[in-house]
């Protein structure tokens, strides 16, 4: 560029105009992913409009959960489909972009629910938040790792903790709203009305405030580990397209799906199995609720803990060894409830917390794992892909649990013996996906992009 041209800025969504200055504190990213993921996480509260839909639209229990199903199974989907858009475009653009799918969704359900019309609801929530859901939770990834090349377990951990923990948030406080709006189609409405502003007001926190770190940056007094010989952390750069061409990534595919299965078969029916385990004869029907809510509260804090704790200790452990737990432990302790039933309840509480927290480990850990693997070139679309994992995982489990269930009372079980065949196709799932992560061996050089020792490549090129 000549002298005395006039430069202009770069544009504001774009990768370029977020770049950190030198001094800017990485520790602010983790907050910036934060505002995204807690938000999202409201997701996992959409138990609390069920009840109220249902009477409010004449629905039934199965259109109720629809909307949280489309969600999930979209979540999956638009994280693969806009993956490598999210990577070239930068964490701003991206989570900008989450923040208008997911408050567009909670607006157009509350449109709906205004004029009675329960497709809008489905439109809104399920399918424009869906994309919110899965555009949200892959934009701080591919940031947070380049952030912190020397946590990257612990960093994407503590993000992924806010999708795991924002139900803890949401529940009470939709609980709250409906209760000072109502219950009827009006009341429903002005609390997703709420819902669409506040958490729009909520996520601008995050994109305003994320930055992505200079080609040469790196954390002051760290120097990247040489790689080591058949250690699976890869010395180069994978493509998106690349990577699906690889067994590792189908490898690592049905390690998180049947970690997912093995996890969202509890979380999906925890009332309902805690119940049937423990039905204690002469205690009332709320009591016993009450305690099942507080059961599941226990599970969503164990799904959260697990995120941060789990993931953090693998920066440690290694991935590889971290999946080893997740999957081999969690077999035994599938097979420990099996076995045990519901002759004691404290075996019964640990051993379900500690699947449902490898359950969100498995989470939290894959990004790490897939930056070990392919490298930090494109690693947000490829976590994008394969999030696809979780879609089929949605589905997988609740199907597993409750077909089995219903089979086994139409034969006339009761209690625990309603769960037993399905808690064995559990531990045989994860007997699968451990002996899949046992597979898993360092990418083959062939499938490394070219000269990117410095850094300058990938940048340029994404």
């Amino acid at each position: 560029m000549t002298a005395g041209t006039n430069t202009r800025p770069a544009p504001f969504f774009s990768r370029d105009r977020i770049v950190a200055s030198p001094g800017w504190s990485r520790w602010l990213v983790p907050p910036a992913a934060l505002s995204i993921h807690l938000s999202i996480g409201a997701a996992y509260s959409w138990s609390v409009f069920k009840n109220p839909l249902e009477g409010a639209l004449g629905i039934s229990g199965t259109l109720s959960a629809l909307p949280f199903t489309v969600g999930i199974v979209v979540l999956g989907v638009s994280a693969a489909i806009f993956g490598t858009w999210v990577d070239r475009n930068g964490p701003r653009a991206a989570m900008f972009a989450a923040m208008c799918c997911f408050c567009g969704g909670w607006l157009i359900g509350s449109a709906g629910l205004a004029l009675g019309q329960y497709w809008l609801v489905l439109l809104g929530y399920g399918f424009i938040g869906g994309i919110g859901w899965g555009i949200g939770y892959i934009s701080p990834v591919s940031t947070l790792i380049k952030w912190f090349p020397d946590k990257p377990g612990m960093a994407t951990g503590l993000a992924i903790m806010g999708f795991g923990g924002g139900a803890l948030i949401a529940s009470p406080w939709s609980t709250a709203m409906l209760d000072m709006f109502g219950t009827d189609s009006s009341g429903i409405a002005k609390t997703f009305l709420v819902h669409g502003v506040a958490y729009a007001v909520f996520m601008s926190l995050g994109w305003l405030l994320v930055r992505v770190p200079r080609p040469d940056w790196k954390p002051h007094g760290w120097t990247p580990s040489a790689p080591v010989a058949d250690s699976i952390v890869t010395g180069g750069q994978v493509s998106a397209n690349n990577a699906l061409k690889t067994p590792q990534f189908w490898l690592l595919w049905i390690v998180l799906c049947f970690n997912v299965t093995a996890g969202i078969g509890i979380l999906e029916k925890a009332s309902p199995i805690y119940q049937d385990f423990f039905p204690a004869a002469g205690v009332a029907a709320a009591a016993l609720a009450a305690a099942a809510a507080g059961y599941v509260a226990l599970l969503s804090l164990s799904n959260m803990l697990g995120r941060i704790g789990w993931s953090s200790l693998s920066d440690k452990i290694g991935r590889k060894n971290a999946y080893r737990m997740y999957l081999g432990v969690g077999a035994l302790l599938y097979l420990t409830i099996t076995l045990m039933e519901n002759s004691n309840k404290v075996v019964f509480l640990v051993a379900t917390m500690l699947i449902l927290s490898f359950y969100g480990a498995g989470f939290a850990t894959v990004p790490a794992y897939l930056r070990d693997l392919f490298g930090t070139y494109q690693v947000g679309a490829i976590h994008g892909r394969l999030l696809t994992a979780w879609s089929a995982a949605g589905i997988l489990g609740p199907i597993l649990v409750n077909a089995v269930a219903d089979s086994q009372e139409a034969a006339g079980k009761s209690g625990p013996d309603l769960y037993t065949m399905s808690f064995s196709i559990m531990i045989g799932l994860l007997v699968v996906g451990f002996v899949c992560n046992e597979l898993i061996r360092p990418v083959n050089d062939k499938w490394h992009e070219p000269a990117q020792a410095d850094g300058t490549l990938q940048e340029a090129k994404q």
